[in-house]
């Protein structure tokens, strides 16, 4: 069982780093008590209690189960606070995945029923753990085979990414099933694609209920599945074009797939790359930038200030699509030609619960590791680079290679701490080997998306600033207006926050993407009117625009009547859906308003919506709070209006045309 998976289906994500910090695994879950949970910190007596229950429910599977420790199929899916109880079906871009176990029937025919189901639920169990860590829905179980959606009922920025590094576990996890002996290894293989689908129709009664999915992106899916080789994992084009340079692929060329008309290009992901950040793997480095310059002119004096050792602290905050990312990158192009030692950190919503994984990942890459090393050698690589940095780097050594959990054989004897004592350490090293890299020549520090940092990396980032006010070291860290730093009122901290673009400018950045492309003056002002501001919205969307008009016209009105494509870019639907799901009570009210228009009154709403006024005027608010709308006046008289025109125009277009 995937302690993690298992916590986080519980909606106690929070606890991990304590389960994993005290050794807890999936043995020692079933023995846990209420004392137990409060030596690990759960101070929560309905946390407590939520967990004391779940593990009856593990102890009671247990004891039913046969020639496996595995729960039945049915209950193997994890427990998702945000499964549909009811049918709501709506037009959704969906990231689908299958995945099918490699010669299952040939199994069927060797094993005794018993020892064939007890196999089947394991994968199965493996199968609905590794889904559930990367927040994907399993749909459906078919014997030797799972349907699973990533995107739905709740949307993530990064569906696609999810989706795929979900098959990569999987395929790499399933080999390593414990098997009867004399069984050799299972393989299974899988296939994603990503598409426009109605999902959320309830078919089936009791236990047989599930939510269908129709569109062409299943079926799509399905056969990619089946032509995947053994332990691959082979992804449509519509995935690949979402996916950035995030992974390793190798082009499979043109395939021939029963109930296609043509060849469907497909691509087998052989692994992971290392990226130092979300914007280089998408490429968004060569978008103009504008409307900027004063706040890196701020950037450039920090920096300077930085460079004579007065260290400086920049807190560059804004929301998604604003430019964070776009300004460092040009901080980064600009000092290219200055002598400096440049460490990136990236934060990602996948690791929030995994203390310091921006600092592990960026540590693996700076001293070189490779997949093949063995852990001798990597210890080796470690110390090389810390000899570079620390002046004490015999101290350091171990406590950063239990980090990275790189056995030292006894080569550094590590003084006996408990665990609180060894994180105080460890941070104090890692604190050092960034002060250090200081000492040779000035030192640039991006720390980007903090706003899914874990604890232990902001505590890291406090110690950090408090110790590099003497030195030649500029922080620079993004994050989003929701998350609150604490590190505003120190003197050598600069706070900067990036408002949207103005008119004049939206449409400089437009005109720039288009480059040479002659498209009509009516067709800018739209953009304009759409994206609000915000540069990924006008990058995507003007990308949406030219790639509708190289193919033969479509979406394009030569004369300018209406030359915007009539659906969201793909590359910005989960973003504007995840601000939807994120309220579920509140999205049908905001659906219901973008069938109104981007600016609608309280009491034409009242007239189409089933809500009563009471309830209706709730869901207002959890959008106004949430800042997905606007109000002036309040009800009855109220007038709202949606923050962003995509956003309507998202809400909008998931609904069904003929409910």
């Amino acid at each position: 069982m995937d302690i993690a998976a298992w916590l986080r289906s519980l909606g106690l994500g929070q606890y991990e780093p304590a389960f994993r910090d005290n050794d807890i695994d999936a043995e020692l879950v079933a023995q846990l008590t209420a004392e137990d949970l409060k030596d690990l910190g759960i101070v929560s007596v309905g946390h407590r209690r939520k967990l004391l229950d779940a593990i009856a429910a593990l102890n009671d599977a247990a004891g039913r189960s046969d020639s496996l420790p595995i729960a039945p199929a049915r209950s193997a899916a994890p427990v998702r606070s945000d499964r549909p109880q009811h049918s709501e079906a709506e037009r959704r871009q969906l990231t689908i995945m299958f995945c099918d176990l490699v010669g299952s029937t040939a199994l069927s025919n060797r094993l005794d029923p018993e020892e064939y189901r007890g196999i089947i639920a394991a994968f199965q169990q493996a199968c609905a753990d590794i889904i559930g860590r990367f927040d994907g829905f399993l749909a459906k179980y078919m014997g030797d085979g799972v349907l699973a959606y990533f995107g739905y009922p709740q949307a993530h920025e990064d569906e696609t990414s999810r989706a795929v590094l979900a098959g990569l576990a999987l395929v790499e996890h399933i080999t390593r099933l414990a098997l009867p002996a004399g069984l050799d290894p299972l393989h299974a293989r899988v296939g994603v694609a990503t598409g426009l689908v109605v999902v959320g129709d309830l078919i089936g009664v009791g236990s047989a209920q599930e939510q269908s999915v129709a569109g062409e992106t299943p079926n799509l899916a399905a056969r990619l599945q089946g032509l995947a080789p053994p332990d691959g994992v082979l992804i449509a084009a519509s995935t690949r074009r979402l996916l950035g340079s995030e992974f390793q692929l190798v082009d499979m060329g043109p395939q021939d797939l029963k109930g296609f008309a043509a060849p469907v290009p497909a691509w087998l992901v052989v692994g992971t790359r290392v990226v130092e950040s979300r914007f280089e793997a998408h490429g968004r480095g060569a978008t103009p930038l504008i409307g900027r310059s004063e706040e890196l002119g701020i950037l450039m004096r920090c920096w300077e200030q930085a460079s004579d050792g007065e260290g400086q602290a920049v807190l560059l905050s804004g929301e998604p699509g604003i430019g964070k990312s776009r300004l460092v990158r040009e901080l980064l192009d600009r000092l290219q030609s200055n002598a400096h030692a440049q460490v990136q950190y990236q934060c990602s919503a996948f690791f929030s619960n995994s203390p310091l994984h921006p600092f592990i990942a960026q540590i693996e890459r700076h001293a070189g590791f490779q997949n093949e090393d063995t852990p001798t050698k990597r210890l080796m690589k470690l110390e090389t680079l810390l000899d570079r940095t620390s002046n004490n780097a015999l101290a350091s050594v171990p406590l950063i290679a239990a980090m990275l959990s790189i056995p030292t054989d006894g080569r550094y004897p590590l003084p006996a701490h408990d665990p609180r004592q060894q994180k105080e350490l460890t941070l104090a090293a890692l604190t050092q080997y960034l002060i250090g890299l200081a000492r040779r020549q000035p030192v640039l520090i991006v720390a980007e998306d903090v706003h899914w940092a874990d604890p232990t990396t902001l505590e890291l980032l406090d110690q950090l600033i408090d110790r590099m006010a003497s030195q030649r070291v500029l922080l620079l860290i993004t994050f989003r207006p929701e998350f609150e730093a604490g590190w505003q009122r120190r003197p050598h901290v600069t706070p900067i926050s990036l408002d949207r673009l103005g008119r004049r400018q939206t449409t400089e950045l437009a005109k720039g993407i288009a480059g040479e492309a002659k498209l009509p003056d009516e067709l800018f002002k739209q953009i304009l009117e759409k994206t609000d501001g915000i540069p990924l919205f006008v990058e995507e969307l003007t990308k949406a625009v030219l790639e509708s008009r190289s193919h033969a016209g479509v979406g394009i009105d030569p004369a300018g009547g209406s030359p915007l494509p009539s659906v969201i870019p793909a590359s910005l639907h989960d973003t504007l859906m995840s601000r939807l799901d994120r309220l579920p009570d509140a999205k049908s009210a905001a659906q219901r308003a973008a069938v109104i228009g981007r600016e609608f009154t309280f009491g034409l709403l009242t007239s189409i919506s089933p809500q009563r006024e009471r309830g209706l005027q709730a869901a207002l608010e959890q959008l106004i709070s949430s800042g997905l709308i606007f109000v002036r006046g309040a009800p009855p008289e109220a007038t709202y209006t949606f923050k962003h025109a995509l956003v309507c125009d998202a809400a909008y277009a998931s609904l069904l045309s003929r409910p």
